[in-house]
């Protein structure tokens, strides 16, 4: 029987980017999981995210507003987690820009 290798969401940190940089870590079964890392970074000022899945996301390290179409705002920081039903649109208004934001982001039907 061949054993799962076990990984670790921190080693292969990107270093800063002028881009936020994503990593998707699994993908099975119409679940998605994605490592996000920010910093600094936002959403684009025109337009929302308007996503079909459901997306369940938890703070890691750092830190991050989501500011929802209906005016609601959210500052999340580490163990902060949020559930996100599909069609909510919302978007990154900020991210520390001193240190790494890392998200965790899963992706559901």
């Amino acid at each position: 029987m061949n054993l799962p290798a076990a990984a670790n969401l921190f080693v292969s940190m990107p270093g800063p980017s002028a881009q936020e940089q994503f990593l998707t870590l699994l993908k099975r079964g119409g679940v998605r999981i994605e490592r996000i890392v920010s910093q600094g970074h936002t959403a684009p000022a025109e337009g929302w995210f308007d996503q079909d899945e459901d997306e369940w996301v938890l703070v890691l390290e750092g830190a991050g507003r989501l500011l929802f179409e209906d005016g609601c705002e959210l500052e999340l920081r580490r163990g902060d987690h949020v559930d996100i039903p599909a069609h909510v649109r919302h978007k990154v208004t900020w991210t520390d820009p001193d240190r790494p934001t890392v998200w965790l982001a899963v992706f559901y039907a």
